[in-house]
């Protein structure tokens, strides 16, 4: 048996149910196939189960890639507020978190219930458990073949996501179809992801604190959230995004101030307070007493301090040296870091350069964006890109 059609998408999360719904809306005769049972895995878990669908602010610098550029033309012609829109027309609740995140009020499932009904809307037809074992292209035509049957089209879209949560169905379908169409990829790694370290921190297990962290070229503040393995927290979680193996980063424990500084007035005004309990007022206790055991910190109060100490301590915790061992995997990643290189690809179009007519989009290509809503709002924008570039044939 063999059907076709002018466009078929393979993955159905939210890149892939975004184009279908932006295709079909073109005219195009549009076929979604999906080899689990279940569309938009990934949107139903993501965010607590609320779906941080966008940020309201979206900036290329928010991304990783080989080139930071190459995702500015998707981004600004479909952007957060175009998304937004689009949640208020199907009058789904939502709220603002810190740093600009949207949240759905009451489920992520709103969300896949708003790309379904586009997708219906339009006309956009989609198969789940839908196992495709070979792609090849043929002249004009892309032929797939499942157990059963063919499928041919004239464009072929890539939506298939990263490698990270397996159990959901994660894997690496579309960096196979990149490499047999001679497409490079770049290096994948777990990213969005905690660490875990070399030095046992477990006693800090629980503790939670707001740090800056220069990791690369990058500072990010946020919070850090101490765990038995090691790190994570939003603020690790995004240093991820630009770590390498075997790299180093710094922690400041108390951004914003010059710790120094304060403890030599202190010294002035309060002699007899005690280092640790001056300390605490920056700084979780277990936190100092783990310092204080890890430096051999003086016990003693501000006056018998030394500005050599004050500058030690100060120093061990406005820039603690931390390599890690390794992350936690992609089991506990979000995303993956890298994919299809941007340079087989147009920026525009997000077609690749040596294969007319197949597109890679979404979370497959080198754009990885920070936490926060940024990889929806690319996974929006790098579809709709798609939708716009690929129009029904013309008798």
């Amino acid at each position: 048996m063999e059907e076709s059609f002018d466009v078929i998408i393979i993955g159905a999360g939210a890149t892939g149910l975004m184009a279908a719904a932006q295709l079909a809306s073109k005219g195009n005769r549009t076929l979604l196939l999906e080899h689990n049972r279940q569309v938009g895995r990934k949107i139903l878990i993501s965010g607590g189960g609320r779906c941080n669908f966008t940020n309201r602010i979206v900036l290329p610098n928010d991304f990783h890639s080989e080139n930071l550029h190459f995702a500015k033309s998707a981004l600004s012609r479909y952007t957060p507020q175009d998304f937004i829109n689009l949640v208020e027309s199907y009058k789904i609740p939502y709220y603002e978190k810190k740093l600009g995140q949207l949240f759905c009020e009451s489920s992520a499932k709103d969300i896949v219930d708003m790309l379904l009904a586009e997708c219906k809307k339009y006309g956009a037809e989609i198969r789940l458990g839908q196992k495709i074992l070979s792609v090849e292209k043929v002249d004009e035509q892309f032929i797939l073949k499942d157990f059963k049957q063919s499928f041919l089209c004239s464009n072929l879209v890539i939506a298939t996501g990263g490698l990270p949560l397996e159990s959901l169905g994660a894997s690496d379908f579309g960096y196979k179809i990149a490499k047999q169409f001679g497409l490079k990829t770049t290096t994948t790694q777990p990213a969005l992801v905690p660490f875990v370290l070399f030095e046992d921190f477990s006693i800090l297990s629980g503790v939670s604190l707001p740090v800056e962290i220069a990791v690369a070229d990058r500072v990010i503040a946020d919070d850090l959230l101490f765990t038995h393995k090691g790190v994570s927290g939003p603020a690790i979680l995004k240093a991820s995004l630009f770590w390498n193996p075997s790299d180093s980063f710094i922690i400041n424990f108390v951004p914003g101030i010059d710790l120094a500084d304060l403890i030599k007035k202190m010294k002035l005004q309060r002699p007899k307070v005690g280092l640790e309990n001056y300390l605490k007022e920056f700084v979780p206790s277990r936190l100092i007493e783990k310092f204080k055991e890890r430096y051999s910190w003086p016990v003693k109060i501000l006056a018998d301090l030394t500005f050599e100490e004050i500058e030690r301590v100060a120093t061990q915790l406005s820039a603690f040296k931390v390599t890690p061992r390794d992350t936690e995997g992609y089991r506990k990643a979000e995303v993956t870091k890298g994919g299809v290189c941007t340079s087989e690809l147009s920026s525009k179009t997000l077609e690749a350069r040596k294969v007319p007519g197949l597109y890679f989009i979404g979370e497959v290509v080198d754009v990885t964006g920070l936490l926060g809503g940024y990889n929806f709002q690319w996974a929006w924008a790098s579809a709709h890109a798609v939708g716009e570039a690929i129009l029904p044939w013309q008798d």
